[in-house]
């Protein structure tokens, strides 16, 4: 297989990840999630990771989206250290850099489709009321829930949630985006349309993408696929070689 480099006009990466290392606690036992990953993802791409169940990619993401903190090693987000930050300061670069679409969704239940996607907005302080409006209605409309901007969390669908995640994720124009399995709870069509949006802001804004996914379709749009097992990372290769391998490894059993 074919190793991919990351190659990219800008100088510095906007992640960079150097001999990383998460152990979990559970009782008297340690469970290791990351053993010693290294990466660098540069701004402008659009990175796949991918692997089974515990390899590692929630960890990964939970770490460069500073939701989360390294056991050792390096995790440098936008040219930034994370572990040398303030709360504050780790406040201030998931607000304005980073955007994260869970899995879990984490929306706010007692607030409307509507004031979940406004939120990060006023909490930026960047735009008056009317543009505000404009960019949430905007986004809404592009993930399809215009029509159910009044709702709450729990009068919607999985899939519907999953669309109000991602468009408050987007909302904010990050640099980067984390997405964690963005299309697991969408049908076929919706969940191309949500690539096709991320794919968008990438092509025309630049915004860097870090998806993880068990889709093969999802896989392709990749601009490479990064592999961890146990904790690692195997390889980082182009989607039509990661397709290959699944393919070869399905076949297996």
């Amino acid at each position: 297989m074919t190793q991919l480099t990351a190659v990219s006009g800008a100088n510095r990466p906007i992640v960079s990840l150097t001999d990383v290392t998460k152990t979990y606690s559970l009782g008297k036992v340690q469970v290791p999630a990351l053993r010693g990953l290294s990466l660098e993802v540069y701004p402008g791409e659009f990175i796949s990771i991918a692997g089974p169940s515990g390899s590692g990619k929630t960890t990964a993401l939970n770490l460069i989206g500073c939701v989360d903190t390294a056991s050792s090693g390096v995790v440098s987000v936008d040219g930034q250290d994370t572990k040398t930050l303030s709360e504050r300061q780790l406040t201030d670069l998931r607000l304005h850099t980073i955007g994260f679409i869970f899995q879990s969704f984490n929306l706010v239940s007692v607030l409307s489709v509507y004031q979940n996607v406004e939120f990060p907005l006023l909490l930026q302080r960047k735009l008056n009321p009317k543009e505000r409006q404009q960019r949430v209605m905007t986004l809404l409309e592009q993930v399809g829930l215009d029509k159910h901007s009044k709702h709450r969390p729990n009068e919607l669908s999985g899939g519907q949630r999953q669309r109000v995640a991602v468009a408050r994720a987007l909302v904010t124009r990050p640099k980067l985006v984390l997405a964690d399995e963005p299309t697991a709870n969408l049908d076929s069509v919706t969940g191309q349309n949500i690539i096709d949006l991320m794919k968008e802001l990438n092509r025309k804004e630049g915004t860097t993408f870090i998806f993880s996914t068990h889709d093969a379709k999802v896989m392709n749009h990749a601009n490479a696929v990064v592999r961890l097992a146990d904790g690692k990372i195997l390889d980082r290769i182009t989607p039509a070689e990661a397709q290959k391998a699944m393919a070869s490894g399905a076949e297996g059993h």
